[in-house]
């Protein structure tokens, strides 16, 4: 499979994940393994496999084993439900789950939804265990053609209804892996060392498996912290991360003197994205790291990528999410469904490399037509390019505030609270009011004694009068999902009623 077959003969060290170091060499006897058990199992090519485990080896090796059977890979958030992770397991046809046994109250309780799904629980200790299905099978590489690298089944979280899977036409057995692309753009190679940040039941999991592809070391810590991350940096000397700005919020919360303490001159490239990084977050951070350190950002989402923004370019745009990845294009569509000029904000359409096939929201064609656009999509982001082709979002339509009949973008009264010295954090979001049809509530994580006067002090200083929040909060931390975006909808529905005029 890919790096992982050239290397499968070696001592080099795979994945590091927490004081469990596992080498090429075993990696390549344990997928095998694993592979056998899963086409045992009766997991045919095109098949998918549910995964919902911590951060681990266990994860990527499934992830891997699924790759050998030529099995598509289904992630499942940890943190999800019973009745929710079912409709995953029923929707998507998952042959098999593989889930911690921490969870097994939640998953054995979805398998009755999905009675054709069978599972293997890691740490069960039964004869669905983990190890003990591992122990059974052959370390001899599957006879079965496998993919070169994992197929993923993403699960999109969407803002209504159901989580909806990104299908695209079935992956060709024996193709060239689509990572190759995304490892060029971003000149990833086999001696790189990366350093996991989000829960692999993100999308994000694709730049750890492409890392094993290409022979690196994935250095994979089984929880978030800052102070952590840090440390893994310099001690393993890591040379590609990937992190969100609320990760970035964080890293910058770390007192000063403890991140200078650490020597990240190793890191060469961070990417970060999944959400918007308020400008003053990014000018702080830009400056937190060694200036070696290539920042990119970069805007997309499970259904593509659309546009990226080096370091320089950034600082000559600031708030830019660059310009258009290689082979794709991006466009603004007004109300009346045309294109419009520069500096005029409307609905974002990406149109993908030709040789990408066009995906499907699984089994909702209603979505499906609604995103589509000719050969152009959208996943509902609102933003504007510059002169120089430099694409702006200014949010999303869902989060858009209609109040007295004008349009109010959340993500514009945020960017001038992260200007102010005391604001960590914040979310902007509408709530009903009678009168304007909607009132403007900010939510706000302060690191010093500041009031909601001088809040709404510093927003009049910098905001037209009808974009100043009408309500402020103050909280001890917003809710944000493992993809680093604030939870919107759920603070709404929390605190609407309350608010009610």
């Amino acid at each position: 499979m890919g790096a992982l077959g050239r290397a499968d003969e070696t001592d080099k060290v795979a994945i590091v994940a927490g004081d469990r170091v596992v080498t090429y060499r075993a990696l390549e006897a344990r997928t095998n393994r694993l592979a056998h058990v899963l086409i045992g199992l009766g997991v045919d090519p095109l098949d998918r496999i549910a995964v919902m485990l911590p951060n681990g080896t266990e994860f990527l090796e499934t992830g891997l084993a699924a790759a050998k059977a030529a099995a598509e890979l289904v992630p499942i958030n940890r943190h999800l439900k019973r009745d929710e992770v079912a409709w995953i397991l029923a929707d998507s046809g998952a042959k098999l789950l593989v889930a911690d046994a921490t969870f097994a109250d939640v998953a054995c309780g979805a398998l009755a939804a999905a009675p054709g799904c069978a599972a293997i629980l890691v740490g069960s200790g039964d004869a669905r265990d983990y190890e003990r299905q591992l122990a059974s099978g052959s370390a001899e590489r599957p006879a079965r053609d496998g993919f070169a690298a994992p197929e993923y089944f993403f699960y999109t979280s969407g803002t209504t209804g159901r989580p909806r899977g990104v299908e695209r036409d079935p992956p060709a057995v024996g193709r060239p892996p689509a990572v190759l692309p995304v490892a060029m753009m971003w000149g990833l190679t086999g001696d790189d060392t990366y350093l996991v940040a989000s829960p692999l039941y993100h999308a994000t999991c694709a730049y750890a498996f492409t890392h094993l592809y290409l022979g690196s070391t994935v250095v994979c810590p089984p929880r978030w912290d800052a102070a952590e991350w840090l440390r893994l940096v310099e001690a393993h000397h890591v040379t590609v991360g990937f992190v969100t700005p609320a990760h970035l919020i964080r890293i910058l919360e770390v007192p000063q003197h403890e991140r200078e303490e650490r020597d990240l001159s190793s890191l060469r490239l961070l990417l970060h994205a999944a959400a918007p990084c308020p400008v003053t977050v990014k000018h702080r951070a830009l400056a937190a790291f060694p200036p070696t350190t290539e920042i990119w950002e970069f805007y997309g989402a499970s259904e593509g990528g659309a546009t990226r923004i080096s370091r320089q370019e950034w600082l000559e745009h600031p708030g830019s999410v660059g310009k258009p990845w290689p082979g794709t294009d991006v466009m603004i569509i007004g109300d009346d469904g045309t294109p419009v000029p520069p500096g005029e904000t409307g609905v974002i359409y990406i149109r993908p490399p030709a040789q990408l096939s066009r995906f499907r929201y699984h089994g909702d064609e209603e979505k499906t037509a609604g995103a589509w656009r000719d050969d152009a999509f959208t996943v509902g982001d609102m933003g504007h390019l510059d002169d120089e082709g430099y694409l702006y979002i200014t949010d999303r339509v869902s989060d858009m505030i209609l109040r007295g009949g004008v349009n109010v973008y959340p993500a514009e009264i945020e960017q001038c609270l992260y200007q102010h010295r005391a604001v960590v954090d914040c979310a902007v979001l509408g709530i009903p009011d009678e009168r304007f049809g909607e009132a403007i509530l900010a939510l706000v994580e302060v690191r010093s004694a500041t009031t909601a006067d001088e809040l709404a002090e510093h927003c009049r200083a910098h905001l037209a009068d009808f974009k100043c929040p009408q309500h402020f909060e103050l909280v001890a931390e917003l809710p944000r999902d493992p993809n680093g975006k604030v939870l919107k909808r759920q603070l709404r529905e929390q605190r609407r009623a309350g608010h009610t005029s």
